[in-house]
């Protein structure tokens, strides 16, 4: 029985939610290409047919969770989205949570593609977070603006991760989240100077 385009592309698709999952739960060396294959229902045969290599399926797979998390903070005030992302169901959802929290470490020691993809998301959820008025004449004060959405944003993935290495049921890891969420809270409200 042959298989349709839609049907190949319905397959690649599945693949790369699935191996956004997997990757965020486990990282990069800890997801092979036949253990994916099973998880995503093919056979490990099939990854050929779909992609070039396992950075490729990397890459792809990144830019999967990186939509998945805009879209979670799409229309979400920045108040709420530090809320929400220094959670302990953030936290203990890594297949499910922030592809950035989960993988910069490992994305540091990858090809020039991965870092591509990981600097494309964080722009994207950069302009999710705060995107700058059309009518803006103050250049200084967007990129004050700006400059607070890099900081908040590399303080609640910090935040997460070290939360995540410690014990799931550490007393510090709890306190890291409340700790860090406080603080962010606190950057959002202070008064950008221009």
């Amino acid at each position: 029985m042959k298989v349709t385009k839609a049907q190949v592309q319905a397959n690649r698709a599945h693949i790369v939610e699935t191996a956004s999952a997997l990757f965020r739960e486990r990282g990069y060396d800890g997801v092979g290409i036949a253990d994916l294959m099973a998880a995503a229902g093919f056979t490990h045969g099939g990854f050929y047919k779909h992609f070039g290599s396992k950075v490729d399926l990397m890459a792809e797979a990144a830019t999967c969770g990186f939509a998945q998390t805009a879209a979670k903070a799409d229309g979400v005030d920045a108040k709420t989205f530090v809320e929400q992302y220094l959670s302990r169901e953030h936290r203990d959802a890594r297949g499910e949570g922030c592809t950035m929290a989960a993988l910069s470490g490992d994305a540091a020691r990858q090809p020039e593609s991965i870092k591509t993809a990981f600097a494309v998301g964080l722009e994207s959820l950069l302009g999710t977070l705060g995107k700058p008025s059309d009518t803006a004449e103050d250049r200084e004060r967007e990129a004050a603006l700006r400059a607070k959405r890099i900081d908040v944003i590399a303080q609640v993935m910090g935040a997460i991760m070290l939360s995540r290495a410690c014990p799931d049921d550490s007393p510090l890891a709890d306190e890291i989240l409340e700790v860090c969420r406080k603080a962010a809270l606190s950057r959002l409200t202070a008064r950008v100077k221009a």
